[in-house]
Parts: structure tokens; C-alpha cells; sequence
């Protein structure tokens, strides 16, 4: 069962991270000693889902700062995400995207990590953050209408980093209780 404070669930995904052969994959060993920003979304090529994730992809220094990588997740196939991936913005598509999308076109890494929508065969829009030991440190799963917020992400990331008491409303440079 998926808890916060226990071992992340492993995968094994192909992902995007090379557009023309599509056949590298990523486990969750891969981000050993980096903090892992893991979420996934519904479908590509629809309404909030590329919100989200160029929304990842243009604070990608941001959270390389705090020594943290982002993997994107959607039961879509690999091919599905090179075609968003190589759709421009204006049309539907993403474009190039600044980190690796990844492919649970088996729906084991959905389904492991609580956010499969049996019915449609889509991910919830899961979020988790995973620290460098590979122990799942927050997890936030919303409505398929409501998209995340990157600047909320950053702050519990900020917060989980702190190595204190973080209280309500807490933002970095204030101090820990």
C-alpha cells in the first residue's frame, strides 16, 4: 500500500528521452540521490493536462536547484508523447519539454501508485514527491479538472528540504518551529 514516509513503489517506463529511437527507459533507481518530482496526468493532446506540464518544464532550473528532477507520467503511449512533444503549443502540442515523459501504457506504475481511474483507463492527476533514498515524502492526488501548482510543488519541496517543522503557510528563508 502507498504511504508517505515508506519506500517509494519501483517502475520501469520507456520514456522520451530519445525522441528518435523511443526505447530508453527509467526506473526509479535512476534518480537515486536526487529528490524525484513523479505526477502523472489524464491524456495528452487535451485541455488542462499540457498546462501542467509545460507549466514543469519552464521551472525546470528551479528545481534543478534544489537538486530535484521531474518525471511526467500518462498511460498514453510513447508514440502519443513524441507526437505531443513535436506539436508545437500553438497547436495542441507541448513542444520540446525539459525533462523525460514517460509511457505506463501497462498501467502497473498508475495502478501502483493509487491514481488509476480503472473506468477510463486514465491517471488521476497524481503528484509525489520522492526523496534521494527513494522514501515517498508527499503525495496529491486532484480532480482530473484541477490542474497543479508549480510554485505550491516548489514550496513543499522547499519545506521537506527545511529539516524542520514547516508550519502552515510556512515559505523558504522563514524559519522552521
Amino acid at each position: 500500500m502507498l504511504q508517505v514516509g515508506r519506500t517509494a513503489p519501483d517502475f520501469d517506463m520507456v520514456t522520451t528521452k530519445n525522441l528518435d529511437t523511443l526505447t530508453e527507459r527509467v526506473t526509479l533507481q535512476d534518480y537515486s540521490g536526487k529528490w524525484l518530482i513523479l505526477f502523472f496526468w489524464p491524456f495528452d493532446f487535451t485541455f488542462v493536462c499540457p498546462t501542467e506540464v509545460t507549466s514543469f518544464s519552464d521551472a525546470i532550473a528551479e528545481f534543478a536547484d534544489l537538486d530535484a528532477e521531474i518525471l511526467g507520467v500518462s498511460c498514453d503511449s510513447i508514440h502519443t508523447h513524441r507526437a505531443w512533444i513535436t506539436t508545437p503549443r500553438e497547436q495542441n502540442g507541448i513542444g520540446p519539454v525539459n525533462f523525460p515523459l514517460a509511457s505506463d501504457k501497462t498501467k502497473a506504475t498508475a495502478a501502483a501508485y493509487g491514481v488509476l481511474d480503472e473506468t477510463t483507463g486514465a491517471a488521476h492527476r497524481g503528484l509525489f514527491i520522492i526523496d534521494p533514498e527513494g522514501v515517498l515524502r508527499y503525495q496529491v492526488v486532484t480532480d482530473m479538472n484541477v490542474g497543479r501548482s508549480v510554485e505550491e510543488t516548489l514550496r513543499i519541496l522547499q519545506a521537506l528540504q527545511a529539516g524542520g517543522l514547516c508550519a502552515a503557510n510556512w515559505k523558504p528563508g522563514q524559519k522552521t518551529l
